[in-house]
């Protein structure tokens, strides 16, 4: 664990994993038997994602407070990322003082063409964000 560096200093903290690291060995988890062959090691567990996950909710919450947000998923790669983020600021929010109105919004992306990739980035879902109009993104 010596090749993960945290740093730390605020509300900047973050884990970093060098590029050269090799992970941790299979043997320390349980995957499922389709993924025998497939895995090399676990770079990063589940429970570290979860962990930072609900960080990033709470941070929201903090930094929102009771102002209303719209969360913008891109599919499909981030539902999953998405939907654990949603529930831990629902439930950090039925568990608190400030309740943070909230909607999701889906779009898609796609730049591939039948197997091969294209200068053209298509959006597909975004006729539906006028929900968007005037509202200040963060781009911590």
């Amino acid at each position: 664990m010596a090749d993960i560096a945290v740093q730390s200093g605020g509300r900047s903290d973050r884990i970093v994993i060098k590029d050269d690291w090799p992970g941790y060995s299979l043997d320390l988890f349980n995957s499922p038997a389709h993924y025998s062959g497939d895995l090399d090691s676990v770079y990063i567990p589940h429970g570290v994602i979860m962990d930072r996950t609900e960080r990033l909710a709470r941070n929201i919450m903090d930094d929102l407070g009771d102002h209303d947000i719209v969360v913008l998923c891109v599919l499909k790669g981030g539902y999953q990322f998405c939907a654990d983020l949603v529930d831990r600021i629902k439930a950090l929010s039925c568990n608190s003082s400030s309740t943070i109105p909230m909607r999701v919004q889906f779009i898609r992306l796609k730049s591939y063409l039948n197997d091969q990739s294209t200068e053209d980035l298509t959006i597909a879902g975004a006729e539906d964000l006028s929900v968007l109009t005037g509202k200040v993104f963060n781009k911590q």
